[in-house]
């Protein structure tokens, strides 16, 4: 054969086909990713391979092989097929018939035109949606005049509810766009000063201070039931939702917030009520922007957070008909789940059916995972430490938001298994007796939330039993219920929550990476600076450990009876499981770092949830911090910091001030910093 006569061996290479599966560039395989609301950690699950090893190929350092690379390829095609098809219509599900449900989300409707106003400076962060050109609220002053972000004001001319909702709607083109492509955008939310309450007829307080609602016979009630519109099942309170039901796809609600009703309770929002309405108007629409329109109190935004973040369903389409219909979202809390007969409180008809009702539990029966309530024994004390004239409080910063980032939680139903083998990847509660394993009794036990040692078989969270394993012990369940189905599902909600945090501090002059001197000044005076940005760090803190315990909402109202289903029971984010998981990861963390400081020969007299208090020679952390060699830190102890899980000055008091509370049985770690922590919500 000649060599003209020879195939051409490039044409040979491109008719043998592609050797390896063709994949996006890196940019894009973020893009996609982030696009689609999924973290590198769920598509490193996924694929069964790690975090780090996804973020090498979507920075282009490394690339997937063999069955892996087509496995990516698969899901970053299907993630592109998935966001082609955004603009296809989506299901509308038929508007609930009870007035106590929430309306259906909207496609988008049509812009309005817009509504004359002044805005006096530019908002903290400008809506790309039309819909919501003016921000994502307004308080509504006495005079009529609303107040937006970036010194927006519209003039409402509404004298009573009914027609303020129609303007709102109709007028005001207040909302934000949802934080997820399956979620669904926030309703507008109206907060009302005392003066406007007066305006629109409402009372200036209600005489209700049990149920904080108005009767269901007031006039104010009446009025808009007459105009058409619903109320939710919690009625006009301090938080009031007013409707109708979708039409059309289109999503008819107001929010609004009745301040001299307390909406913004000073224990979440210190000092916010008090602001002028200009600047409490900017203080929530920051709020707003980094976390999501308020929808409640801090507890509930942050539950709500939670399912804006990773929504219960998507739309999917019916292979069958074609046609898009509602269907779970992958990584999600997707429907209501029953938990384990030991997860549940006591008033849970699980418990009720088990127990005669007053059976006080014992902790084979329950499982008791709360934080660190603990003093040490005043005759533990050394002489050497009855000699430092310090008691010193550091403070975790932002302790349950930092357990809950890379935190694997049961996503489904438990499982009831028999004498297992314990897994730490298999989120649970665990039937196991540590009540042999021996620990220095300076330092709380790591196991219980008040310190003490076991006194034999307890139920605990995975969490707690790895950090026995963790420690050398050998664990060896007696039984457990465990949750196959498990995913990071707080990681969004840790990331926007930890975002928000650390933008109002930096606010505040307090920024990561200062050295520790510079940071416990910025410390010292940042809530002098700024009422109104002093306030929203209050609500974003609070938002963290309401979310957190808002998961275990337990029965409330003068009517309930132990045994009964209450309402919080009927939705997916009732997951006490989960907040046990936080909780034991926080006070598990607590305890690897006091540890560490007790390997150096510094052990704390007084531990509360996340502060913990030691003797000290001089009134400040960097009198008693221990420090490596080289001048830094010791590796793996408290870190001076703003960074949610390093630690800040929580306070200073004598020794002797100190000891006595030990002597009468008090937490010294409860009034370090010279009021009452808990009140404080620090």
């Amino acid at each position: 054969m000649t060599k003209s006569q020879r195939p051409d061996p490039v044409d040979a290479l491109l008719r043998s086909g592609p050797r390896r599966t063709a994949l996006p560039e890196p940019a894009e395989r973020s893009r996609l990713r982030t696009a689609y609301g999924l973290t590198q950690a769920e598509i490193a699950e996924a694929l069964q391979v790690t975090r780090t090893t996804v973020a090498g190929w979507e920075a282009g350092r490394s690339e997937p092989q063999g069955a892996t690379r087509a496995a990516y390829a698969k899901l970053l095609d299907g993630i592109a097929g998935q966001l082609a098809q955004d603009a296809a219509p989506q299901p509308q599900p038929q508007p609930e018939p009870q007035p106590q449900s929430q309306p259906q989300a909207p496609a988008a409707p049509a812009a309005r035109a817009p509504q004359a106003g002044r805005r006096t400076r530019d908002a903290e962060q400008e809506a790309p949606d039309p819909r919501f050109v003016n921000g994502p609220l307004a308080v509504l002053d006495g005079d009529g005049s609303a107040y937006g972000a970036g010194g927006l004001v519209l003039s409402c001319p509404a004298q009573d509810i009914p027609s303020l909702v129609e303007w709102t709607l109709a007028e005001a083109r207040l909302g934000a766009a949802r934080l997820h492509r399956n979620g669904k955008d926030a309703d507008p939310l109206i907060v009302l000063t005392a003066a406007a309450a007066e305006r629109l007829r409402l009372p200036a307080e209600l005489e209700d201070r049990r149920g904080l609602r108005l009767p269901a016979d007031h006039a104010v009630v009446r009025r808009i039931t007459r105009a058409g519109w619903q109320l939710t099942q919690r009625g006009f309170g301090p938080w009031a939702r007013v409707f109708r039901p979708a039409e059309g796809g289109r999503r008819q609600c107001v929010q609004l917030a009745v301040l001299p009703w307390g909406a913004l309770d000073t224990r979440s929002w210190g000092g916010a009520a008090g602001l002028p309405a200009p600047e409490l108007a900017q203080m929530l629409a920051a709020y707003a922007s980094r976390v999501l329109t308020p929808r409640g109190s801090t507890a509930v935004s942050g539950l709500e957070l939670m399912t804006a973040l990773r929504p219960p369903t998507r739309a999917v389409k019916d292979p069958a008909t074609g046609a898009w219909v509602s269907g779970p979202n992958p990584g999600a809390l997707t429907g209501p789940a029953d938990p384990a007969p030991p997860e549940a409180p006591d008033e849970h008809p699980v418990v009720a059916a088990l127990h005669p009702r007053g059976h006080q539990r014992t902790p084979d029966q329950v499982l008791d995972e709360e934080a660190y309530d603990w003093i040490r024994d005043p005759e533990l004390l050394t002489d050497a430490e009855c000699a430092q004239p310090y008691a010193v409080g550091v403070d975790v910063n932002m302790a349950f938001a930092a357990a809950a980032n890379r935190l694997t939680v049961g996503l489904g139903e438990p499982v009831h298994v028999k004498a297992p083998a314990f897994d730490k990847a298999l989120p649970g509660c665990w039937l196991v007796d540590l009540s042999g394993v021996d620990l220095d009794p300076r330092l709380p036990n790591p196991f219980t939330p008040h310190g003490g040692r076991p006194e034999g078989p307890a139920w605990y969270a995975t969490p707690t039993v790895a950090y026995a394993a963790e420690l050398g012990h050998g664990v060896a369940p007696l039984e457990a219920y465990v949750r196959p189905e498990h995913g990071p599902y707080l990681d969004a909600w840790y990331t926007r929550l930890r975002d928000a945090y650390l933008a109002t501090m930096g606010e505040l002059g307090v920024v990561p990476g200062m050295p520790e001197g510079e940071f416990l000044a910025a410390m010292e005076r940042h809530k002098r600076t700024d009422p109104a940005r002093v306030a929203l760090l209050s609500a974003i803190k609070a938002t963290v450990k309401g979310g957190i315990g808002k998961l275990r909402e337990r029965p409330q109202g003068a009517g309930y009876r132990p045994g009964e289903r209450w309402p919080a029971l009927e939705r997916p984010t009732w997951r006490p499981d989960i907040r046990a998981a936080v909780i034991a990861t926080a006070r598990v963390n607590m305890h690897r770092k006091m540890l560490r400081l007790a390997a150096v020969g510094l052990h704390p007299i007084a531990v509360l949830s996340d502060c913990a208090v030691y003797l000290s020679d001089g009134p400040g952390p960097l009198d008693f911090l221990p420090y490596s060699a080289d001048g830094k830190p010791l590796a793996g102890g408290f870190r001076l910091g703003v960074s949610p899980g390093m630690v800040k000055h929580e306070g200073t008091q004598s020794l002797m001030w100190a000891a006595e509370l030990l002597e009468d049985g008090h937490n010294p770690a409860r009034h370090i910093k010279g009021t009452d922590a808990a009140a404080d919500g620090e």
